[in-house]
């Protein structure tokens, strides 16, 4: 049996752009997405705290340093600049692989800078 389990996540981003005129997909700063062992392509759910949206869509890298979390196309409808977000990726395991399951959660402060990195919840 396999069981869908938090992967990892970027808690409390800052949304930094909504760009309605693109192709799809969230654009996250490649620090972040490596501190998260996130990859481009790989399907994520957006929580958006501000208010209340939850949807999915796919990663695309954005530049190192710059600390951007910008959603494109369809998505952009669905936050604005200033929103804080969290970012959450699931991976499928085998029970076996559970034993010694650590989810790695990234905290990142208003300019979405990393502040911590916690492997478990």
């Amino acid at each position: 049996m396999t069981i869908e389990m938090l992967y990892s996540k970027i808690h409390r981003a800052t949304v930094t752009d909504a760009n309605l005129n693109y192709v799809g997909s969230i654009t996250i700063d490649q620090e972040l997405m490596e501190a998260a062992k996130m990859r481009v392509g790989q399907k994520v759910e957006i929580l958006n705290i501000n208010n209340g949206e939850r949807f999915s869509t796919y990663i695309i890298l954005g530049e190192r340093g710059k600390r951007d979390i910008c959603l494109n196309g369809a998505a952009a409808r669905k936050v604005h600049k200033g929103d804080k977000i969290i970012i959450v990726a699931y991976a499928t395991y085998e029970e076996k692989e559970l034993e010694t399951y650590k989810p790695r959660v990234v905290l990142v402060n208003e300019e979405n800078n990393i502040e911590e990195i916690l492997e478990e919840i």
